[in-house]
């Protein structure tokens, strides 16, 4: 069995590999605790199901999966006594190397697990940042991966190592630290000034990003971001409408880097379509924030796709969590229209009875099936994606006098242009739409040089 590096144990430059990077896959465990009167959306076979197809996005040899029943749970071990002498003798005779437990760990209970069984233990947390891991491919990926991971080893190190200060000596003024203690905050400091510098590299990524939101913005070109769950076929819908060719496989996590291209509606009209990483139940606060900078692209959204996977029976449950990252990051359909894509129609068997019972999560602006993977329903969706588009914007005719110059570079950087008349004595007559997000700022500059376009 290869060394395993302890998370709390963590070095600056780069966040530490959870699990073993060794020729053969390393022989793992699956615990999946289902935890009495602990509400949840997804039902405990889809928990467990999840858990498993994460587990499978890395190289891991998983020797067994099962589900723990759990009254209550123990703050040492988070399972009971019983069940972790089980698990001890299933690691033992089956040469188990890695335990993975469904479940928030903490410090505490992850080293006793360990001690009890004799296998390395980790969380659903480091699990997600493992996979978040070896999926980042961009400079960017890999300092928000970064981040996450080393937010995650610092509260890790601080609580682990809690008992050492019972060894503080008791001579002198109290300064002198016991054993251990100044490797502790060492690593401590190391850790906080890896952290502020990766900050610092992240918040130039977000100043970046917004020059060019405001780039598109003067430009007049809408944004359309997709969200959803992992795996409901962002990218593959990405793929369908752009022929971009990014990353599409069914694998959880398949996307991390956030993908911007233009595309054409089917009467010319003009939009950037962003592809975002994909969200998950209970995925871990610390990568939310790490990715804030990437996700701002919904925030300043002018619509949201939402895509759902409807050939999944949890896909109310997957739905439900979508919201929840949402409104983490203040979207809601009071801020931005929300479209739910009800993708992988091929795959229902009996299409008509689904998505008739298949409600919307939330408040919509309208549902559409589709198929990503064979274009079915693809032209409907773009046809509602400029309908709504089209009832967000007003179209104007607007007059500017030859005094008034700049307001001419305006227009053209904040509405479309849709025409422009030929100059005369006493200025130029334009017809534009505008967008909602211009709108305020459109009618009190132009106000009393403005009508309503019948276009």
């Amino acid at each position: 069995m290869g060394d395993f590096e302890d998370e709390w144990d963590a070095q600056p430059g780069g966040p530490k590999r959870y699990i073993d990077r060794q020729e053969q896959p390393t022989r793992t465990g699956l615990v999946c605790p289902d935890v009495r009167g602990k509400s949840s959306y997804h039902s405990i076979d889809a928990r467990h199901a999840e858990f498993q197809g994460l587990a499978g996005a890395i190289r891991l040899d998983i020797v067994f999966s099962e589900v723990v029943r759990v009254r209550e749970i123990r703050p040492a071990t988070y399972i009971g006594a019983g069940h972790v002498e089980a698990l001890a003798s299933r690691v033992k005779a089956e040469q188990i190397e890695l335990l993975l437990v469904d479940a928030p760990l903490t410090p505490i209970q992850q080293r006793n697990l360990e001690r009890e069984t004799g296998a390395k233990v980790l969380d659903r947390t480091a699990l997600i940042l493992e996979i978040f891991g070896e999926r980042a491919a961009t400079r960017e990926g890999v300092l928000q991966v970064e981040l996450a991971h080393l937010n995650y080893q610092k509260g890790r190190l601080v609580r682990s190592w809690t008992h050492l200060e019972r060894q503080r000596g008791s001579g002198g003024n109290g300064f002198m630290g016991g054993p251990g203690e100044t490797q502790i905050e060492s690593d401590r400091r190391q850790i906080t000034e890896r952290i502020v510098l990766l900050e610092a590299r992240l918040e130039k990524v977000r100043k970046t990003r917004a020059q060019q939101r405001q780039l598109r913005s003067r430009a007049a070109i809408p944004v359309v971001a997709l969200v959803g769950y992992t795996n409901a076929g962002k990218s593959t819908l990405f793929n369908r409408l752009t022929g971009a060719g990014v990353f599409a496989e069914d694998l959880l996590f398949a996307t991390l880097d956030t993908t911007v291209r233009k595309i054409e509606l089917p009467h010319g009209r003009e939009v950037m379509l962003s592809d975002t990483v994909g969200f998950v139940a209970d995925l871990p606060h610390d990568l939310v924030a790490a990715f804030r900078a990437t996700l701002e692209e919904v925030v300043d959204a002018d619509i949201i796709l939402h895509v759902r996977d409807i050939a999944n029976p949890d896909h109310a449950a997957q739905a439900q969590d979508v919201l929840t990252v949402l409104d983490e990051l203040g979207v809601s359909a009071d801020t931005t229209p929300i479209v739910e894509v009800w993708n992988k129609v091929d795959l229902l068997e009996e299409p008509g009875l689904v998505l008739a019972s298949a409600g919307a999560a939330g408040r919509v602006h309208a549902s559409v099936p589709v198929s990503a993977q064979t274009g079915q329903g693809i032209p409907k969706f773009l046809q509602l994606i400029e309908k709504i588009l089209g009832e967000q914007a007003r179209t104007y005719h607007v007059h500017v006098p030859h005094s008034a110059g700049a307001d001419i570079g305006w227009l053209h950087s904040h509405a479309e242009v849709i025409s422009r008349d030929m100059p005369t004595e006493v200025g130029t007559d334009f017809v534009v739409r505008v967008d909602p997000r211009h709108r305020t700022a459109f009618l009190e500059r132009f106000n009393g040089r403005i009508a309503v376009s019948d276009l």
